[in-house]
């Protein structure tokens, strides 16, 4: 074979697996509007899809020739829509933050929740409930709105970057100090919260527990709209550090020697993966392994090249996340099961099996 027919056979084949990608990151993204769509119709009071559009183009002026009932439109626009872009953003949020921190580490076991980065959201955003309505009349209303998220956006940053100062030694990353220090940030935040549920009243307490347990059940276009912002904002600006994630793939010293200035990479990756967690768990609680299994399905599709890795797993953790929330509150209706509940049962196993294959791999 010449070299110019290799060249050409070499292009032909990057051009399939290009088409490859991109059919499959369209068909995620279908398959989280359908997720979305079905999370919007289904519960106590069913919304057929043509109904949804009815609904939503009557609000625009549009009349449609079939129609809907007026309390369906109230279901949908005040309650199940607010749900259901809070799962796909909280979804998006936690994939992309988990994909740059096993990016970061070098590691697919990071996770923001293994790593401690939603705990210390979780035990921020705890002390804001407790603490916040005895010095409320200390702030204006929209400094109010923002306190929550600022303070969950604090106590994410300051456990990502405690785990990645104890787990980073000379440009590499020890998985077992990396878990072991999200375990350590992990037990002082669920010390922190037990101590804030003991000085709590009956109401912080059952706030509390809905930031334990994890659920898109407070879910609010009030609450929703100053927030959506910064979850966007860090999730967009996580996917233009895919080249510098690449080359930290590779070490950090060969990074430097690509021409990537890697303290200010990691600087940047923290921060945005901190604020695009804390900002999660500031309005749904700790949902836990969705950075976890999104990434990892992600890139068992994708490869580990973050330019795709990092909208694959944004679509997939947005889909998993509105599923699981649609699986939680129609399970058992009239009640409804706490989502990190159910998130956890899924993702613990995937996570032991996740551990079990890097044993096998390392003892091979």
């Amino acid at each position: 074979m010449t070299a110019g027919a290799a060249a050409a056979s070499l292009a032909g084949l990057a051009r399939r697996k290009d088409g490859r990608r991109r059919f499959l990151l369209g068909a995620l993204a279908l398959s989280s509007a359908a997720a979305a769509l079905a999370a919007a119709g289904t519960g106590a009071l069913d919304i057929a899809p043509a109904q949804i559009l009815s609904i939503l183009l009557d609000r625009a002026g549009v009349a449609l020739p079939w129609g809907h009932e007026p309390l369906q439109a109230n279901v949908l626009l005040e309650i199940r829509l607010p749900r259901v872009c809070l799962g796909l953003l909280t979804g998006a949020a936690l994939a992309v933050a988990g994909a740059a921190l096993q990016g970061l580490f070098r590691n697919p076991l990071a996770d923001p929740g293994l790593v401690g980065v939603s705990s210390g959201a979780a035990l921020a955003a705890a002390a804001v409930i407790v603490f916040a309505p005895p010095a409320a009349a200390a702030f204006s209303a929209l400094l109010a709105a923002f306190l929550l998220p600022m303070a969950a956006f604090a106590g994410a940053l300051a456990a990502a970057f405690a785990v990645y100062r104890i787990a980073s030694r000379g440009g590499r990353t020890d998985v077992a100090s990396m878990l072991l220090a999200g375990i350590a940030v992990n037990a002082i935040a669920a010390a922190g919260i037990g101590g804030l549920v003991f000085l709590g009243d009956d109401r912080e307490i059952r706030d509390l527990n809905f930031w334990m347990l994890g659920s898109l059940g407070g879910a609010a276009w009030a609450s929703l709209l100053p927030v959506a912002p910064f979850i966007l904002l860090a999730v967009a600006l996580l996917a233009r550090l895919a080249r510098p994630l690449d080359a930290l793939l590779l070490g950090e010293t060969e990074a430097w020697h690509l021409g990537f200035d890697v303290e200010r990479a990691k600087r940047r990756i923290v921060v945005l993966a901190a604020l695009a967690a804390g900002a999660s768990v500031a309005l749904t609680g700790v949902i836990g392994f969705v950075g976890l299994v999104a990434p990892h399905l992600a890139r068992l599709a994708f490869g580990p090249g973050h330019r795709t890795l990092l909208p694959a797993a944004m679509l997939l953790g947005a889909a998993l996340v509105t599923l699981a929330d649609l699986a939680a509150r129609t399970l058992v209706l009239p009640a409804e099961l706490p989502l990190g509940v159910l998130t956890n049962l899924i993702g613990g196993p995937f996570f032991l099996w996740l551990l079990a294959r890097r044993a096998a791999a390392g003892f091979a």
